[in-house]
């Protein structure tokens, strides 16, 4: 009888620390909640910052100005615009002697 009363309370422990829902399985869940919940965290500061973007580009005339200017290079009429190429160092500066 003592036998059988050790299996059952050993099994019991067993499936109490490493069985479906037992301290391993609740350490797993509390660190995989942490770690969506730090994601879940960055993913609304984004969101709330293209949502801040969205707004600015359909309220305000400069925003689109910008944006059009740096990510198609439009330019203002009378503007001009200098493109400058990568030289190497010795084309630009002659090496002293």
């Amino acid at each position: 009888m003592r036998l059988v009363l050790f299996l059952v309370v050993a099994f019991a422990i067993a499936n109490a620390v490493g069985g479906a829902r037992g301290l391993t399985a609740f350490r797993d869940a509390t660190s995989e909640f942490a770690t969506l919940s730090e994601a879940v965290a960055h993913l609304r500061q984004e969101n709330d910052a293209l949502q801040e973007r969205a707004r600015r580009l359909r309220e305000d005339a400069a925003a689109v100005e910008d944006l059009a200017r740096q990510e198609l290079g439009l330019i203002r009429p009378g503007e001009k615009v200098f493109i400058l190429r990568d030289q190497p160092l010795d084309a630009v500066i002659p090496p002293q002697q």
